[in-house]
């Protein structure tokens, strides 16, 4: 494909409102703690079906859970004869310590051109590209190509147990007959080589929340215990800890390797020489190509001089394309026997070809908008609402295109202290996905 000269002239501007959009639903507080004590996302749900209702998108809400609130509308395209696109974004946001940040996390504030805010990145920008596109769009009486089924769901930080699952659990008939869809995180512009380039997800890693548990005498902490519950699971948190997981890049991950060997030059490079023309972003790039598994809580003990019958741990493990089981396996031989590991959530890793029509819109979509764009997959470190469709066998791109400076440390707003994106980059996204609407 042959890059645009220059940026062409857009019949609407679908960029209109969606720093208005994106600074609303920040200023929703739909704070997912993963335990339900969050507010929910019931108001934001509200706020999108509005939005839709006033330019004449009827939606429906599917709450399977109280106050966890979906939204899922059909927007008709001009061609029946194409399968219908999954247009995906969630509405929650991870916590946010106010105290932490330079700004209110749910205040929406603009400094220095970049809009604050927990969700800023993950994931009410895209939610508000695409609100500002179908708006802008249906105003103009310019329906899509092809039949869009939108969806903003609940519960995604949490595993989309109340959000995607209970969708396709409940309400299948809703998204059953999409072919493909696009979400979060893909379509981001890192530098390489001096070069932007744009990583378009083809895939993400498997899920493995995993409850560690040991189990020991309790007694007075001074006698002797050689079965001490603490010392075990300290033992295990350690070496799952500490695991020096190889490297084993897949089909979308030996692409992206070889695109940057192609800006660069560094055709006899090493995956780590490689990786280190990300800078900061290789913390997530590299997390795409091995097995990861970080050790995020602790409990045992009540008082200082006892010691405990039972000591606790949580494990965030992430594996790769066909590595469940032995991924499961590596973790249980380095908890070593003493300690019992149970999977609490497990969900597939997920790898699709970065080929056909919808990949070849986007990466066109991007060069109208860009035309110095470099375009490659790559495999996401993290999971998103594709692990549901994928039940339904929807095949799932990440594209959440953006623009970036090549100062920002942008893989580190994810979930992070002073989540910000700029403003421009969310015109530019609009733009863009305004674009992939006429090309899908």
């Amino acid at each position: 494909m042959t890059a645009a000269a220059q940026p062409q002239t857009l019949p609407v501007d679908p960029a209109a409102e969606v720093v208005e959009i994106c600074r609303n639903l920040i200023r929703i507080d739909t704070t997912n703690t993963g335990d339900d004590r969050g507010p929910g996302e019931r108001k934001a749900a509200e706020y999108v079906a509005e939005l839709l209702s006033e330019v004449g998108i009827a939606s429906e809400v599917v709450e399977v859970t109280p106050g966890r609130t979906n939204v899922i509308a059909r927007w008709e395209g001009t061609d029946p004869a194409l399968p219908p696109l999954l247009v995906h974004g969630h509405l929650d946001v991870v916590p946010a310590q106010a105290a932490d940040w330079s700004y209110d996390p749910f205040a929406g504030e603009i400094v220095d051109g970049y809009l604050y805010g927990r969700g800023a990145v993950d994931m009410k920008d895209f939610d508000a590209m695409v609100l500002s596109v179908v708006r802008a769009r249906q105003r103009a009486a310019m329906p899509p190509r092809r039949t869009i089924v939108l969806a903003f769901t609940a519960d995604e930080e949490a595993g989309s147990v109340h959000g995607a699952h209970k969708i396709v659990d409940h309400h299948a008939d809703l998204v059953a007959d999409c072919t493909e869809a696009v979400g979060e995180v893909g379509g981001f512009s890192t530098h390489v080589g001096g070069r932007r380039l744009y990583l378009l997800e083809s895939g993400e890693k498997g899920l493995a929340w995993m409850r560690l548990s040991a189990q020991g005498t309790a007694g007075h902490g001074s006698m002797v215990r050689e079965n001490n519950a603490v010392t075990a699971i300290a033992k295990a948190v350690a070496a799952i800890g500490e695991h020096d997981w190889p490297y084993a890049p897949g089909p979308s991950m030996q692409s992206l390797l070889a695109k940057v060997r192609d800006l660069t030059g560094a055709t006899d490079a090493s995956v780590e020489e490689l990786l280190a023309e990300f800078g900061p972003a290789a913390r997530m790039i590299s997390a795409g190509m091995r097995n990861i598994s970080n050790p995020t809580m602790l409990d045992a003990g009540y008082k200082v001089n006892v010691i405990p019958g039972e000591a606790t741990a949580h494990v965030d493990g992430r594996f790769l394309p066909g590595q469940q089981d032995t991924f499961l396996a590596e973790v249980r031989a380095l908890a070593g026997d003493a300690v019992r590991i149970d999977p609490m959530t497990l969900q597939p890793a997920l790898e699709y070809p970065f080929s056909g029509d919808l990949v070849d819109a986007m990466t066109v979509a991007l060069h109208a908008e860009d035309p110095e764009a470099h375009v490659a997959p790559f495999l996401m470190s993290g999971g998103t609402d594709a692990k549901a469709w994928d039940r339904l066998g929807i095949r799932s791109y990440g594209f959440t295109p953006l623009r970036l400076p090549a100062d920002l440390d942008f893989t580190a707003l994810f979930h992070g202290v002073d989540e910000r994106v700029p403003t421009d980059a969310l015109e530019f996204g609009a733009r863009v996905f305004h674009r992939l609407l006429d090309l899908a």
